[in-house]
């Protein structure tokens, strides 16, 4: 559908009651009578000469209500586009010392890595953020929609290099600490891609329900990746269960990738219908103003009404 003028300032509108007077008068006027001595003479009649002089007479008054309806400030109704809801994800990466171990040609911390990064590829328009932890917890990149820190993140928190605080396992803390920075974000979904290969004891004595509830109360989602042999631990699979998330268990690269194109296809994207907004559109007026002076000019040097 072609877009519909409007104005922003409707009551300049009734001032082109002076241009459309104008116009009347120019076309209605019978002019002052001269007698010529021409006038008594033979000559063809040219009513095609009045009536352009009465155009070139009749170029002012149009364009005062060009000048009028600029005043009213036009305006045009774009189409509705559709918007893309922000999704804010945080990637929450275990870096104890079993994350060294084998997974396909590397070790499963090269391939979680690998696989968040291709992650981000199809994620275009999302928050990210990327937390390490072990028995500590370490917000390496904050929620941004610039993804370039990710790719430079695997060389300095590989598994083996770095402190000894971080060799052990504590999901329950990286989780809530994960929460304390998704609540932050008032716009949009909230998620958490927990990726992880053991056992956390802060998880136990029903500590997992407490901070399943916590999460899911504050619109939290946590997807669980469990990159080991081993069975997932049950703790693990009720807070992915209740916060409305999945647990996933690759057993090579392949099924990792897989996994993360699983949970982008459970976690869509939502696109919302965006309200009609009017623009300045002052282009079209513009161009017919100064054809009309244009002509105007033009007219001047020798299309003007003269009495004699």
């Amino acid at each position: 559908m072609d877009p519909v003028s409007v104005f922003r300032h409707r009551e300049w509108l009734v001032a082109l009651l002076v241009p459309l007077a104008l116009l009347w008068w120019t076309w209605r006027r019978r002019g002052a009578a001269l007698v010529l001595p021409v006038d008594h003479a033979e000559r063809p009649a040219r009513p095609w000469t009045q009536g352009l002089l009465r155009c070139a007479e009749s170029l002012p008054a149009l364009a005062l209500a060009l000048a009028v309806l600029l005043l009213a400030g036009p305006q045009s109704w774009g189409a509705p586009r559709d918007k893309r809801q922000l999704s804010n994800i945080q990637f929450c990466v275990d870096v104890s010392g079993s994350m060294t171990a084998g997974f396909g040609s590397g070790t499963r911390y090269d391939a979680s890595m690998e696989a968040i990064n291709g992650f981000l590829d199809y994620r275009e328009g999302d928050a990210f953020g990327l937390t390490f932890f072990g028995n500590a917890v370490l917000h390496w990149v904050p929620l941004t929609t610039d993804v370039s820190a990710f790719r430079c993140a695997p060389p300095f928190m590989t598994p083996g290099r770095i402190p000894y605080w971080f060799g052990g396992t504590e999901i329950g803390k990286a989780l809530l600490a994960c929460q304390d920075v998704l609540v932050q974000r008032e716009e949009g979904d909230r998620m958490i891609i927990l990726i992880s290969d053991g056992y956390s004891a802060d998880l136990s004595g029903g500590r997992d329900q407490e901070i399943a509830r916590s999460l899911a109360e504050d619109g939290i989602i946590v997807y669980a990746v469990h990159i080991s042999t081993g069975s997932v631990p049950d703790a693990v699979v009720r807070i992915a269960a209740q916060t409305g998330g999945e647990v996933f268990s690759p057993e090579d690269t392949a099924g990792l990738e897989a996994i993360f194109a699983t949970i982008d296809q459970m976690a869509k994207a939502k696109i919302e219908k965006s309200l009609l907004e009017a623009a300045d559109d002052y282009r079209p007026y513009s161009i017919v103003g100064l054809a009309l002076l244009g002509l105007l000019l033009l007219a001047s040097f020798g299309l003007r009404y003269t009495p004699w």
